[in-house]
C-alpha cells in the first residue's frame, strides 16, 4: 500500500461541541455532550490508497490534588493503612474513539498524549516503588470510574465518508465545575496527524452559584453564617419538638 511522504501536507481538524457552557442547577441530572467536526484534507479531497483514519476525542476536567487511602482489616475492623497523594489528577476524564484505543496507537504514543485510562500521568506527590505506585493508580482510576468520572468508550466515534465525525459523551450529575477541554486527535497508521482543542465551561447556576461564590470569596463570613444558620435551625427544631 502506497504511503504519503512524512513531509507531505497534513489534514486539518475542524472540531466543535454542542455546548460550550453547561450550567449546573439543583435539578441537574447530567448532560449529553455532542462532539463533532470535519477533516480537511490537502487539496480538498480524501486521499486514495491510504490507510483509513481514526478519530479519538478526550474530554478532561480541571486537575486537582487527590489523596488515595488504602484500607486494611485489622482485628476485624477496617482501618486506614498506606496512602498516596497525587498533585494533579484530572477531575474528569472521558475518551471516545472510533476503535479500541489499543488498536489505534501503541503504548508509547498513548503515554505521550494520555490516551486511555492506563496512560494517565497523575503526578504522584511522593516517590514509591513502581508496584505500589501502580496499585494506588489503579485504585484511583477504579474509584473515579465507579463514580462515573472516568470513562472510556470505544466505537463511540462515527466517521462518515472519511470526512465528518461525531461522538456523544455523557456528563454525569456529579461532575466538578471549572474549565474543561475537548481535544480531538486524527490518527493514521498509529501516528497523530492533527489535533485540535475546544474549551467547555461547566459552572453552577442559581442558588448553588451564589453559595459557591460566597464560600470562595468570603470564606470566614460564609463559615460564620453557616454555623449561625445551623444553630438557628437546631434551636427551631428543638422548639418545635417541645411544642409537639
Amino acid at each position: 500500500m502506497a504511503q504519503a511522504p512524512r513531509d507531505a501536507p497534513k489534514p486539518v481538524l475542524v472540531p466543535d461541541v454542542s455546548q460550550r457552557d453547561i450550567e449546573i442547577a439543583y435539578s441537574f441530572t447530567g448532560a449529553e455532550l455532542l462532539l463533532f467536526g470535519a477533516i480537511l484534507y490537502p487539496g480538498g479531497r480524501l486521499p486514495r490508497g491510504e490507510a483509513p483514519t481514526d478519530i479519538v476525542v478526550v474530554v478532561k476536567g480541571p486537575t486537582q490534588p487527590v489523596l488515595v487511602r488504602e484500607k486494611r482489616k485489622v482485628a476485624g475492623i477496617w482501618v486506614n493503612a498506606e496512602h498516596q497523594r497525587y498533585s494533579s489528577a484530572p477531575s474528569f476524564y472521558a475518551l471516545a474513539s472510533s476503535r479500541p484505543i489499543g488498536r489505534i496507537v501503541d503504548e508509547r504514543t498513548r503515554a505521550i498524549y494520555e490516551l486511555g485510562l492506563d496512560s494517565l500521568q497523575l503526578s504522584p506527590g511522593s516517590s514509591a516503588i513502581s508496584t505500589v505506585e501502580h496499585r494506588f493508580q489503579q485504585g484511583l482510576v477504579d474509584l473515579k470510574r465507579r463514580a462515573g468520572l472516568y470513562v472510556e468508550v470505544p466505537h463511540a466515534v462515527e466517521i462518515t465518508d472519511g470526512v465528518l465525525y461525531r461522538a456523544r459523551l455523557t456528563i454525569p450529575a456529579r461532575v466538578p465545575v471549572g474549565r474543561f477541554t475537548a481535544e480531538t486527535f486524527l490518527i493514521r497508521d498509529g501516528r497523530v496527524l492533527a489535533a485540535a482543542v475546544r474549551d467547555i465551561d461547566i459552572r453552577k447556576s442559581g442558588f448553588e452559584r451564589f453559595v459557591a461564590r460566597a464560600a470562595d470569596r468570603d470564606a470566614i463570613v460564609y463559615g460564620l453564617v453557616a454555623v449561625a444558620l445551623s444553630v438557628g435551625l437546631g434551636l427551631a427544631a428543638g422548639w418545635i419538638a417541645r411544642r409537639v
